[in-house]
């Protein structure tokens, strides 16, 4: 025990974005690429086990807990980290810098938290460090946009701590451990969690935030939000058959959106919804194969996704457009950024030698092997629908279709760079496979590269290929929007509440006139009576006054006596 595995490395990128302020230009080149690999090697310094505990109350906190998994997307974190910032060092604003690797410092300390209560805290950093990240692109939308995805993350916190104060209600402890959907607080947890995954109904906030962020900010927000969601279900919900479906409804919803998309960048984000539907259906399957490819997934996930983000935003800081219909030719100017986004759009693909196809291929021979017949075959065609919107589409309405006319270079050298490392990975992955099957959470025994599985992926993906040249005039691009879920948030609800708002001002001004008229009326009466001339108030004769009294009186003496 040397100390050094005490140290959260979550916390070294957070602590150093506090002081990168204070840099100057040079010192903070070297902190922004520097900091990601110092957690890198922190990462692979924390041992099996709490290695920090802390008393909270009645409670023992963990804030340091490892084990194969959190190690796992520990690593990815760490490197996405550090290729993020040397992707964004020459166009990110300061505060941008700062809340990336706030944001990074997040995702690695709910990676390496094993109770609950440390989990929640880094959660809500993460939730705050991602909104800013949006809010530093400095644009009214951007601004819009962070504010509902801010909102809809404070309602994902909202259910993730009720459940787990339920949780820790009724069975006294924080532990972050395996949960069975047998109570209310698991269930809240579960919503938490698949909110932040981008799962339904709330899916929209992805696509609707992600695109306004800066080029280099979507990058980062790719990484970190939607995998963490990942990592917690891989640990907290393994084999909860519901997940299977949800899986399956994020995979289909994405790939439909996407086909019908005209913003490139909102191609990648729904695109990003696809795929984690597929790591869910994995996580909901349950076996250690399923759950193998749900965590390899992630990881190669991750990294052709910076990838395409990258490419994608190349394009439009050199551009500055980011419609299809705006795009096309660009493989004349832009050659490195083109090959590079090619190399995703493979990956992602799934297509022999690349990371795509050692990660992805394990969730669908899982399903196959649980004989899950149904959904082994549903894969398999969104394995298609991801080649179509993502594999052929981004790349072709971007940089091939008819000539736009635009002949920007490509991006600067440090953009250029974080785009050769990440293709470097994909296909490295892609060739071997090893060094990444060899830390995840169980023992693989699983060839990608047989015979039949190549053949049946080449088949696959090369019909798709046909099917969209095929029916390319249908899948041209125009000026259209696509209603989304957040339609009801964004749309409906204000006109409902505007509706609602104008029938409480009639309500009150109807409730307003009735209580004068009644008011006037009561008065007028009042009037009548007590006024000067009223009949009460008029002087009456004294025989008069007596004659009534005697009358009182003898009504008084029968009610008595009767």
């Amino acid at each position: 025990m040397t100390g050094i595995e005490l140290v959260p490395p979550g916390l070294v990128l957070i602590a150093g974005a506090v002081l990168l302020p204070l840099c100057g230009p040079r010192l903070r080149v070297v902190a922004v690429l520097g900091l990601p690999l110092i957690a890198l090697a922190l990462v692979w310094q924390i041992p099996d086990g709490a290695s920090l505990r802390l008393a909270f109350l009645d409670y023992q906190l963990e804030p340091v807990r490892g084990d194969r998994l959190s190690r796992l997307f520990g690593t990815v974190f760490a490197l996405m980290a550090f290729g993020g910032g040397l992707f964004a060092l020459n166009h990110a604003r300061r505060v941008e810098l700062v809340a990336a690797l706030v944001y990074a410092g997040g995702a690695l300390g709910v990676c390496f938290s094993g109770d609950l209560l440390s989990l929640f805290v880094f959660w809500e950093v993460m939730a705050l460090a991602s909104t800013l990240l949006v809010w530093s692109a400095m644009t009214d939308r951007a601004q819009h946009a962070g504010l509902r995805y801010l909102l809809v993350h404070l309602f994902g916190g909202v259910l993730l701590m009720a459940g787990i104060a339920w949780h820790v209600t009724d069975s006294g402890s924080v532990a972050f451990t395996a949960m069975a959907l047998d109570s209310p607080a698991h269930w809240l947890m579960l919503a938490g969690f698949l909110l932040n995954a981008g799962a339904p109904p709330l899916s929209a906030w992805l696509p609707d935030a992600y695109p306004e962020a800066s080029p280099g900010g979507m990058v980062f927000l790719s990484a970190f939000t939607t995998k963490i969601a990942v990592y917690v279900l891989l640990r907290g919900f393994p084999g909860a058959d519901i997940l299977v479906y949800i899986g399956l409804y994020m995979i289909f919803y994405g790939i439909v959106y996407a086909l019908l998309e005209n913003d490139m960048r909102r191609i990648l984000a729904y695109s990003i919804v696809n795929q984690v539907g597929f790591m869910v259906c994995g996580i909901g399957i349950g076996t250690e194969m399923a759950l193998n490819g749900a965590a390899a997934h992630a990881f190669t996930h991750i990294i052709y996704k910076a990838l395409l983000l990258m490419s994608a935003g190349s394009v439009l800081y050199m551009t500055g457009k980011r419609k299809c219909t705006d795009l096309g030719g660009l493989f004349q100017s832009m050659p490195l950024t083109t090959l590079c986004g090619i190399v995703g759009a493979l990956s992602i693909s799934a297509f022999p030698l690349t990371s795509g196809f050692v990660s992805k291929s394990m969730i669908g021979a899982a399903a196959a092997e649980q004989q899950l017949v149904a959904v082994w075959f549903l894969l398999a065609a969104a394995s298609a629908g991801v080649f179509l919107h993502a594999g052929i589409k981004f790349p072709w309405f971007v940089f091939f279709q008819k000539d736009s006319g635009l002949r920007p270079p490509d991006p600067p050298l440090n953009m250029r760079l974080a785009m050769i490392l990440f293709a470097f990975l994909c296909l490295g992955l892609g060739v071997w496979p090893a060094p990444l099957y060899a830390i995840l959470p169980f023992p693989v025994d699983y060839i990608p590269y047989t015979g039949a599985h190549v053949i049946d992926s080449l088949q696959l993906l090369l019909f798709s290929g046909l099917a969209f040249f095929v029916m390319l005039p249908y899948l041209q691009r125009t000026m259209t929007i696509t209603l989304d879920t957040d339609w009801f948030y964004r749309r409906l609800a204000p006109h409902l509440a505007r509706g609602l708002m104008r029938l409480g001002d009639r309500s009150a001004a109807a409730v307003r006139r009735t209580l004068v008229k009644r008011g006037q009326t009561a008065l007028a009466t009042l009037f009548r009576y007590h006024g000067p001339q009223g009949i009460l108030a008029r002087t009456w004769a004294t025989g008069s006054m007596v004659l009534w009294v005697v009358v009182l009186l003898g009504i008084y003496l029968i009610a008595y006596y009767y």
